[in-house]
Formats: C-alpha cells, sequence, structure tokens
C-alpha cells in the first residue's frame, strides 16, 4: 500500500494535470469561436463562385477546359488533411483510417495512388507505413494565412495540370478530412477536388442567355484555379474547427477523469490517514497496558 506522502504527492501531480487541461479546452474553445467565423465568413464567396460556374459549366463543353474535363483515374492522387498536434481525441487516426482504406480501395482499380500530406500526423502516420509522398505541407497551424493556403492549392493543381502535359500526371485529386458539423460531431469526408465537379440540378432551366466578357472560356480559365483554391481553404476552415472542438472536447473529458481520480486518491489517503492514527492509537495503548 503506498504511503501518505506518496498518495499526496500523486494527487497534486493529477491537480496540475486537472489545471492544464482546463485551460487547454479553454484555448480550443476560443479558437474554435474564431475557426467558426472565418468558416460563415467565407461561405458567401464559395457559394457565389459555385453557383457562377454551375452556371458556366451548364453553357460550355466541359471537356474544353483541364480543370472540368475528367479522365480515366489511372493515377490517383488522395490529399490527407490532419493537425499538426495531438491530444485531439481520435481526430488525426479517425481521418488517418479512413485514408488507409480509401487508398486500398483505389489501389485495386487505379495503377498507383499518390500521397499528399497537410499535417505533421499524416506524414508520419504514412511514413512509417511506407508510403511515399509527392509533397507534404507541415507546419500550416502556425502560419495559417489564405497566402498560404493558396500556395498549397496551386502546388496540387501544378501536380494534376501534369496529367495533360505528361502521361503519369494526376488524374484525379481527392480529398480526406474531418467535417465540422457541431461541437460534439464531426464527420469524415472523402470529396473530390479536381477535376472540379459542377453542382448541376438535372431539372433546373437557364431560360437567361447571359452575355459574359471576354468569353465563358475566358472566365472559366480565371475562375476555375480559384474556386479549387477557394474550396481547399474552406475544407482546411472545416478542418481546424473539427480539430479544436475535438480537442475541446477531450480535455474535457481528461479534467473530469482528473477530477475523479482526485476525488478517489483523497477518499484513499483519508483512509490511509485513518489506518495510520488507528495503529498509532492502538500501540500507545499497547504500551500502556505493558507498563501495569
Amino acid at each position: 500500500m503506498p504511503s501518505l506522502k506518496q498518495i499526496k504527492r500523486r494527487i497534486g501531480s493529477v491537480n496540475n494535470t486537472k489545471q492544464i487541461t482546463r485551460a487547454m479546452k479553454m484555448v480550443s474553445a476560443a479558437k474554435l469561436r474564431r475557426a467558426q467565423e472565418q468558416m460563415m465568413a467565407a461561405r458567401p464567396y464559395s457559394d457565389s463562385l459555385r453557383e457562377l460556374i454551375r452556371d458556366l459549366a451548364a453553357r460550355t463543353d466541359r471537356n474544353k477546359h483541364p480543370l472540368l474535363a475528367e479522365r480515366e483515374p489511372k493515377h490517383v492522387g488522395v490529399v490527407v488533411i490532419t493537425s499538426d498536434r495531438g491530444l485531439a481525441g481520435g481526430f488525426n487516426m479517425n481521418v488517418n483510417r479512413r485514408a488507409l482504406k480509401v487508398i486500398k480501395e483505389m489501389e485495386q482499380e487505379a495503377e498507383d495512388v499518390r500521397l499528399i500530406a497537410v499535417g505533421r500526423n499524416s506524414y508520419n502516420f504514412f511514413r512509417k507505413l511506407d508510403y511515399d509522398f509527392i509533397q507534404h505541407h507541415i507546419g500550416l497551424s502556425k502560419d495559417f494565412t489564405f497566402g498560404k493556403v493558396l500556395s498549397i492549392g496551386d502546388a496540387i493543381r501544378t501536380e494534376y495540370e501534369k496529367g495533360f502535359v505528361v502521361e503519369n500526371g494526376l488524374d484525379r485529386v481527392y480529398l480526406v478530412y474531418n467535417e465540422f458539423k457541431n461541437v460534439i460531431q464531426q464527420d469524415i469526408v472523402v470529396e473530390q477536388l479536381l477535376p472540379i465537379i459542377p453542382e448541376l440540378k438535372s431539372d433546373e432551366k437557364y431560360p437567361v442567355d447571359y452575355l459574359y466578357e471576354p468569353s465563358e472560356q475566358g472566365l472559366l480559365d480565371s475562375i476555375l484555379p480559384r474556386y479549387a483554391n477557394v474550396m481547399l481553404w474552406r475544407v482546411l476552415l472545416e478542418s481546424f474547427a473539427a480539430e479544436h472542438a475535438a480537442r475541446m472536447n477531450a480535455m474535457e473529458n481528461a479534467t473530469k477523469n482528473a477530477g475523479e481520480l482526485i476525488d478517489s486518491l483523497t477518499l484513499q489517503y483519508n483512509k490511509a490517514r485513518q489506518a495510520a492514527i488507528t495503529n498509532e492509537i492502538l500501540e500507545v495503548v499497547a504500551g500502556a497496558e505493558g507498563l501495569e
């Protein structure tokens, strides 16, 4: 049985951990609010671009633009988005496992599957499994700006556009990430990034014939790369919000568990202290009886 000093030391250690987890929960809650605000601010622009692309794609031939044209998926790229840090429950592991399952399924149909890691956890996970990366982006959480996301999006799009020049370029690019639903729920999503799929409605009609300057093709050349970057920006915002929500819940559970452990240790300490006092009393009584 541990001594009173050992139990007291452990209570102090658990209490310090409880203070840390409580502080981390508060930090994650603040970051989550900022991430949600950024998500809400990005939606109107993203929705407007989506509507414009949907309208333009209905009037033009998709095969005329590389970011719309569909090719046989011989070479597939998978962008796995995780965080750079841990302590977020199953946030990272769930994404990595789902991505691994998707990659195994794609390997049965495509000639090869290439990985692009966004986040330290996905990079470390697949590197241990001896997967090769055509790109990896680490440290985004420290420099999470649209300019940084723009450079990542351009790099991914460059790998995809190689498919129109050389044979071994990427034919399709998929995203695997955690989508933020609410503070409690985050869903893992597998979504196609390239080629862009316009959200056409079968029953939707375009009675108005718009005039575009300089042309529909010119607009697509300008808008489609921008839309791909905005889509990646939105996905990363979703992932960041989901990460902070997962970490907040994990730290809340850790704080609760630490409190329960402190209560259990306190009870154990009181019992041990009571037993020690009882033993001391018995020794005093025994000593007094021996003097008689």
